[in-house]
């Protein structure tokens, strides 16, 4: 098989397909109009982020058999042309599910304590022990909206702490031994910490906004290490002044561009945007949750064994 690279990702990838007797080709600068021209030369393509696989780049992808995603989810793809052109795809959110667990708690923890706040105040010459006064996780209920690879992972490395987790899923059946499965209600009714472990589809676009906030029982801290689209920021910042949520922490953002190489397409702040960069009891990182130096080998590794398995 003939395969063409256009993200560039850890160099096992290639070591692995090539011990298979794949042929790699790489190509990290063509434009996708570039990309289109040759598409039909090749039996599979790997890629990230870097642009959308729509229908009419799918058409011209005559002998395509597969398409391998080095990430958590294919909301880039157009699956269902995909499919129906029998194109079998992968995604890999095995590779990265352990690092976004990680990353979650990381910034809970840092969220409850103040830490990004106390150093950065420390470092100025401000010494305040009581404005720094943090919160403890012990006893709270901690509940997780979507429950797959990334809600599982962080149940996980919540069961050292004395939390109650609930999920809630659109499947039945989800819940486990980390985590109990929860209806709607009881999650707007018991949840003191929401962690957002959501794909990005037509049902979660813009899910967290007012009216949804406004159905908690307690306030809250949010955490969203799944697609900045899910949250409007408009109504989270309303809810950060009005002191219904306590906090956030936010690894993507809504304004993010679909590769998520870059965050604006236009060069004004949004006003939204410009509140978060300035509340101390907001945490942001730029799309890096399972951005880790051993997921990038273990995306790459996942992908070859899906690979693998399908076709040799």
């Amino acid at each position: 098989m003939k395969i063409l690279h256009v993200d560039i990702n850890h160099p096992l990838l290639i070591q692995k397909f090539s011990e298979l007797g794949f042929e790699n080709d790489e190509d990290y600068t063509s434009s996708k109009k570039e990309i289109e021209k040759k598409i039909h030369e090749y039996d599979g393509l790997i890629i990230r982020s870097r642009f959308s696989i729509d229908s009419e780049f799918l058409n011209k992808a005559e002998n395509l058999k597969f398409i391998g995603r080095l990430g958590a989810g294919l909301e880039n793809i157009d699956v269902a042309h995909a499919e129906d052109q029998g194109i079998f795809l992968a995604a890999a959110p095995e590779g990265n599910r352990n690092a976004v667990g990680e990353h979650t708690l990381g910034m809970l923890l840092s969220l409850l304590n103040k830490l990004n706040k106390a150093d950065r105040e420390v470092r100025s010459g401000l010494w305040d022990r009581e404005g720094n006064r943090g919160w403890e996780l012990d006893g709270r209920t901690v509940g997780i909206v979507g429950y797959g690879n990334m809600g599982k992972a962080f149940a996980k490395k919540l069961k050292g702490f004395n939390v109650e987790v609930i999920c809630y899923d659109i499947k039945g059946g989800v819940g486990d031994e980390n985590a109990r499965q929860v209806g709607i209600m009881e999650l707007h009714q018991r949840t003191e910490v929401l962690s957002l472990h959501v794909p990005q589809t037509d049902q979660t676009m813009g899910m967290v906004n007012a009216e949804f906030i406004d159905k908690f029982q307690h306030p809250f801290w949010l955490l969203n290490t799944a697609r900045g689209k899910c949250v409007v920021t408009e109504d989270l910042v309303t809810a950060l002044k009005s002191g219904k949520i306590w906090g956030a922490g936010l690894d993507v953002l809504e304004y993010e561009k679909a590769s998520f190489e870059n965050m604006f397409v236009e060069n004004e702040l949004p006003e939204a945007f410009q509140y978060l960069i300035k509340a101390d009891n907001v945490i942001l990182s730029p799309h890096v949750a399972g951005w880790t130096v051993e997921s990038l080998e273990k995306l790459a590794l996942t992908i070859v064994d899906k690979i693998k398995k399908k076709f040799c």
